[in-house]
């Protein structure tokens, strides 16, 4: 059996679900998830450039999934979350949505 590996992809509003969310995908579909869970909101990034490589890495974590797993509790899908679903479309991988 092959498992399939998913990178979340969310708002950091939801930071806590999101943690939550992973760990059910990974005890009840088996599924390796790559948490994508960088900060609360009391953390800052100290740059632009900071953010610049936080977002470069979360795309290179949406290359190497078989799928990107959305939160997007009540409907809520922020603009990050947006430019990575496009850019997970764009590579052909499997857009999971929570809601």
């Amino acid at each position: 059996m092959k498992i399939k590996v998913v990178t979340m992809c969310g708002s950091m509003k939801f930071n806590k679900e999101m943690r939550t969310i992973a760990r059910r995908i990974e005890a009840k579909q088996g599924w390796a998830v790559i948490q994508c869970v960088y900060s609360k909101k009391s953390d800052k990034l100290d740059n632009i450039d900071e953010m610049h490589n936080i977002e470069v890495a979360h795309y290179k974590k949406i290359e190497i999934a078989d799928a990107i797993y959305v939160v997007n509790i009540g409907g809520y899908i922020g603009e990050a979350t947006k430019r990575a679903i496009a850019y997970a479309k764009k590579c052909g991988k499997e857009i999971i949505y929570h809601e």
